[in-house]
């Protein structure tokens, strides 16, 4: 076995901060890599709302020969759910996973940074925002790094790891080996807006809202083009809607902002979208319609 950094050897177990989409499914591979968890959330029912997606998730991969029962059942019993933030104070790392609005995010690490024992690492999921102006926020920025999982998290196989300015190397080191230790492929990406996934994603689906504001073509039109011209596993619009349109919409606003480029400007009709609580399929509404068995597009 090969020689482990002294911040390595002591992670065993991790802390995640919300238990949305992101959080409940890094809270999943990290217990099924053998860490024991401790997810928070301010809501006591988004807390059994993650533990039934997870319990659902692992379900699939048992009847997919991926897991076995007792797999499953070990790791399920290393997850612990909490609506105290400061429970995870005896964590060795904690991923925060809060939505992605950097005030949001500046206010739970500022608070949490202060219960952390001393040499505990902290993460940010974050999709766009600067790793280097979160780490500001905490007491800790060599301890500081991001870490980026692609949705859904139990499916999908990267990882991108993002140093801020003052990221130490036994931190990466820790973070990279871990991030390998979850079975995940690690990308590394320099401190830029959105990084490189989102950064070449985002824009794509920002002109596939342009291509149906102008009236290029329909939702379904789009979609159906995408999917079997370029032969996309899910069309924009549909993807749009399953990771959240605010979301889209805040990278967008990361991009635009951070780069000064025109080329980032969000789309109106996606700013619209926003405003009307359209989300997506959190919502049961965006650019489909959920609420009957089959999504029926909204334009």
């Amino acid at each position: 076995m090969s020689a482990e950094t002294p911040a390595l050897a002591a992670i065993r177990r991790v802390g995640v901060i919300g238990a949305g989409q992101m959080g409940n499914g890094i809270a999943h591979v990290c217990a099924l890599a053998g860490y024991d968890v401790v997810l928070a959330d301010l809501k006591e029912e988004q807390l059994k709302k993650a533990l039934d997606t997870i319990n659902r998730n692992m379900d699939r991969q048992v009847k997919r020969a991926v897991l076995s029962e007792q797999e499953r059942d070990a790791a399920v019993g290393r997850i612990k759910t909490t609506t105290t933030v400061t429970d995870v104070n005896d964590c060795d790392i904690v991923i925060e996973a809060a939505t992605e609005n950097e005030q949001v995010k500046r206010e739970i690490l500022k608070t949490l940074s202060t219960k952390l024992k001393k040499g505990a690492i902290i993460a940010t999921n974050t999709s766009s925002i600067s790793i280097t102006r979160l780490a500001a926020a905490t007491d800790r920025p060599e301890k500081f790094i991001g870490m980026h999982f692609m949705n859904p998290v139990p499916m999908m196989e990267l990882i991108e790891l993002i140093r801020g300015l003052a990221t130490d190397e036994p931190t990466f080191q820790a973070v990279k080996t871990m991030s390998q230790r979850l079975g995940k492929t690690v990308a590394m990406a320099e401190d830029f807006p959105a990084f490189i996934v989102n950064r070449i994603l985002l824009p794509m689906i920002n002109e596939a809202v342009y291509t149906l504001y102008e009236g290029v073509g329909t939702v379904e039109a789009i979609d159906t083009a995408m999917k079997l011209g370029a032969h996309h596993p899910m069309g924009p619009l549909e993807l749009a809607d399953f990771i959240g349109l605010d979301t889209c919409l805040s990278v967008m606003q990361v991009l635009y902002d951070g780069l000064a480029d025109s080329k980032y400007r969000p789309c109106p009709l996606l700013v619209k979208y926003v405003e009307a609580g359209w989300l997506g399929r959190k919502t049961r509404r965006g650019f489909y319609d959920y609420t009957s068995e089959k999504p029926v597009p909204t334009r």
